[in-house]
């Protein structure tokens, strides 16, 4: 495997989430409300950390991204 940095990784695993959403927000609201809800929740956590440069944030909202399955 190779090893890929979190400052290139980071934007792709956003760009991965957003088109995961888009994804699922074509299936029947019922059924999804509560993943979008974290998806959203992970995206904003991303963005926010990403603009504040917190580092440790950053990590957080990385991992927390990459939990996610496509």
């Amino acid at each position: 495997m190779t090893e890929v940095s979190i400052g290139e990784d980071y934007p792709k695993q956003q760009a991965r989430l957003r088109k995961l959403r888009a994804d699922v927000a074509r299936l029947p609201v019922h059924s999804v409300f509560f993943y979008l809800m974290a998806l959203d929740s992970a995206l904003h956590n991303a963005e926010e950390a990403a603009i504040s440069g917190d580092i440790v944030e950053m990590l957080r909202a990385y991992n927390e991204m990459r939990e996610f399955e496509s």
